[in-house]
């Protein structure tokens, strides 16, 4: 596959250019020591992931900040405790505080010479506001489940934003996914026939993480460890 065959790249955010797991583990991990929890930052991981996809599917009209109240919920009640409702509404709104990977703005300023850049995000817009501030780019289109009224995999999300940049002159076959997520992203890109980029930021981890695990076995046609891996192959195939 050639990079150079793309106009445009769509993201997803969260696992992909924002660090979510270390921002989720930032919130969860003193949560579960204050309420005297012997839990590992993975086994809440692993709880999150599990609650968030049940609530996004079950209410998918649920903006998210009020998605990671009712996760946090699980949560409690997965491990026998109870959640205040206070810490529902903080963790409700922590997104804003997700820290980006190391390598995100740069490598997206890069890119952002060669593709127009989309996200298709299971966020809501205000929250996404935030990251996007500490990502310093400006994409081209930014698609998230409050535009859409659904969640990822759903596959409307990605209809969605083939819309979009229909309207930006940018047809299906010269547009790239790039996600971390397997479950969210390349089982439904794969379903529409798009190719796409594996940034596998768990390599050498057991599990998903604060991902729910693929239904099937899914192949991503390229995979990296970072983003900047992924600026770095593109400057290799312009020969730069």
């Amino acid at each position: 596959m050639n990079l150079r065959d793309f106009d445009a790249l769509t993201f997803d955010c969260y696992g992909t250019l924002i660090d979510w797991e270390r921002g989720i583990a930032a919130r969860l991990v003193p949560w579960a020591a204050r309420h005297g929890l012997k839990v590992s930052a993975e086994q809440l991981l692993q709880a999150f992931a599990a609650a968030e996809h049940r609530h996004e599917t079950a209410t998918p009209g649920r903006p998210y900040p009020q998605i990671l109240e009712t996760v946090l919920a699980d949560i409690a009640a997965h491990f026998g405790v109870a959640a205040e409702s206070d810490e529902a509404r903080t963790f409700g709104r922590s997104v804003r505080d997700w820290p980006p990977f190391p390598d995100s703005p740069a490598a997206l300023a890069y890119l952002k010479q060669h593709y127009k850049l989309v996200i298709i995000s299971n966020v809501d817009r205000a929250s996404f506001a935030h990251s996007q501030a500490k990502l310093g780019v400006e994409f081209d289109a930014v698609i998230t489940a409050q535009d859409v009224g659904n969640y990822k995999p759903d596959l409307r999300n990605f209809e969605f934003a083939f819309a979009r940049l229909a309207e930006l002159g940018v047809p299906r076959d010269r547009i790239l996914h790039v996600a971390q997520s397997l479950f969210h992203d390349h089982e439904p890109a794969k379903q529409l026939g798009l190719r796409t980029v594996w940034i596998n930021r768990r390599a050498g981890q057991p599990g998903c993480g604060a991902t729910a695990a693929p239904r099937t076995a899914v192949t991503p046609d390229l995979a990296f460890e970072s983003l900047a891996a992924l600026a770095d192959a593109h400057r290799r195939a312009i020969g730069g």
